[in-house]
């Protein structure tokens, strides 16, 4: 056992001793497929604390050949894959944290240097028997002349440096340069399995690492499931730390990724797993991912001066999605063409996610939508600030049914936000969403669902903490009467979409008049 090669199974075991342990396992059968084939280079990005570390010892501990693991993996869903015993501790495997190289030198050659020096140093202890050279690629290749194993090779934060060294572009490009020759095309490589936050950089016409399959928060592919904590799997958590999982769901979901198959698309709700098992054990909801880092990393990329990028994040604190081209983003901290490579950047990053399918970002989840708050509120951005603290009130107006209030105040956010000028209801939609901004610390809110004979524009329904809260459905007209919203609720049935909900329902209709540029407001109580 050395330090990098044939690290044992001490870390995963530390894993499975943990008070809450989710079995991803399931990983191990998709990479067991890709082993020895043209794609056995794995890249998976995605954003802190969502378990990248813990995969890689899972991965180290179930390949490692210095060791024997049958214990812990015979009951996990892994042992129930073929190929689960023909793989099971048969490699040799070479486990690195490229942040600790670098955390311990100075410069990228430097790091380079230290971590051939120590890899090298754990390949002549193991095989004293053997000359080995001092080029990490020969003594490799040496090695498996001679033992006819073949090297699982496993990378966390191989991205470390293009977060580090974030204008240093040579050095970023002889970094690729070295994984390059060390990896490609190499016999002695079963499988090379990186994992960070970016995926892998891209230099123009220069392919570095161009043989690897990349998984990602854009794109994660067949490993969707294995990104964070899947629905069924915190459903299962709330059942046995009695946390209510609606709640759960509007702290700590929102991470849509999308699956594709030729047996069709799988769709996941993936949550943050550091807050959730912070939520369960403390059995308290709060802003737990964000404690890894401040709201100043947010800040420097929301404020940026790009054209629209202000506009955006406004829309998307109001519950819109922005649609944005991720193709143009160049997998780094400082490239940015345009406002969509911040965005795609903010999705790696964990604080926005992507629909591959409409192609829009959206705020995930209220947490993260905590920390665009915090961040906003030490910017210029006071008018946003204003409406989402003044939205308290209007919440409290509409319970009131203080129709003349609601309307005031929906006024008050048009007036102060230049980007929610209307052209249409769309616009005004926007608009309310972000002056009812409180009513998501009790609502479920639903854009357009589907009732009787219609679609309601906007229905909050109390999550079941809050069900002293009234229901609200609230239809929009632009240019005609609040009357007319408030009949159509009732002629096409509108109210029949809440029929499972036993307790207060108030229907509200909003106009905007062009003429006047004024909005009106009625309000109705109904018992349900």
């Amino acid at each position: 056992m050395g330090s990098y090669l044939n690290p044992g199974s001490t870390a995963f075991q530390g894993s499975l001793r943990s008070q809450i342990y989710i079995d991803k396992s399931g990983l191990i059968e998709k990479t067991n497929t890709v082993l020895g084939t043209e794609q056995k280079y794995v890249c998976v990005s995605r954003p802190r604390r969502f378990g990248k570390s813990m995969a890689a010892n899972m991965l180290s501990a179930y390949y490692d050949r210095d060791c024997d693991t049958r214990e812990f993996f015979d009951k996990l869903k892994i042992s129930q894959s073929e190929g689960y015993l023909e793989h099971l501790n048969q490699y040799d495997v070479l486990k690195i944290n490229m942040q600790e190289f670098l955390s311990a030198t100075q410069s990228m050659e430097e790091m380079l240097r230290l971590l051939q020096k120590r890899l090298i140093t754990d390949l002549k202890n193991r095989y004293s028997s053997y000359e080995i050279e001092d080029n990490l690629v020969f003594a490799m290749q040496d090695v498996y002349a001679n033992t006819h194993h073949p090297f699982i090779i496993l990378i966390d934060e191989w991205d470390c440096l293009f977060r580090e060294y974030e204008q240093d572009k040579e050095s970023q490009k002889k970094y690729l340069d070295f994984l390059r020759f060390w990896l490609k095309d190499k016999d002695y490589i079963a499988l090379a399995y990186m994992t960070g936050i970016l995926p892998i950089k891209k230099y123009g016409s220069h392919s570095a690492l161009n043989m690897f399959m990349e998984y990602s928060m854009t794109d994660p592919g067949e490993l969707a499931e294995f990104f964070g904590f899947t629905e069924e799997e915190v459903k299962g958590l709330c059942e046995e730390y009695a946390m209510n999982f609606e709640e759960v769901k509007a702290w700590y979901d929102g991470y849509d990724l999308i699956s594709h198959s030729r047996f069709g698309d799988k769709r996941y709700s993936i949550y943050s797993p550091k807050s959730v098992v912070e939520a369960m054990l403390r059995h308290k909801f709060g802003t737990y991912w964000n404690r890894t880092e401040t709201y100043e990393a947010l800040k420097i990329y929301i404020q940026m001066n790009m054209d629209g990028l202000k506009d955006s994040v406004i829309q998307m604190l109001a519950g819109e999605g922005v649609r944005i081209n991720t193709g143009t983003f160049s997998n780094d901290m400082t490239t940015f063409a345009t406002k969509d490579d911040v965005l795609t950047l903010l999705v790696h990053l964990g604080y926005l996610t992507y629909n591959s399918e409409t192609e829009k970002v959206t705020i995930p989840n209220k947490e993260v939508s905590q920390e665009y708050l915090n961040a906003i509120s030490t910017m210029d951005w006071h008018e946003v600030m204003r409406s989402v603290e003044n939205s308290r009130k209007l919440v409290e107006a509409l319970w009131n049914q203080d129709a003349k209030a609601v309307a005031a105040g929906i006024e008050n956010v048009h007036d102060e936000i230049s980007i929610l000028q209307y052209r249409d209801e769309n616009s005004l939609s926007c608009t309310i969403h972000l002056a009812f901004y409180f009513a998501r610390e009790y609502y479920t809110i639903i854009r357009e669902l589907p009732t009787g004979k219609g679609f309601a524009d906007i229905c909050m329904i109390p999550r079941k903490i809050h069900a002293d809260k009234p229901a609200v459905i609230i239809e929009l007209k632009w240019d005609k009467d609040a009357e007319g919203a408030i009949a159509q609720i009732k002629e096409k049935k509108y109210v029949k979409s809440l029929e499972d909900y036993k307790g207060n329902l108030l229907l509200a209709g909003i106009n905007y008049d062009k003429k006047t540029k004024t909005h009106t407001c009625v309000i109705e109580k109904v018992e349900l």
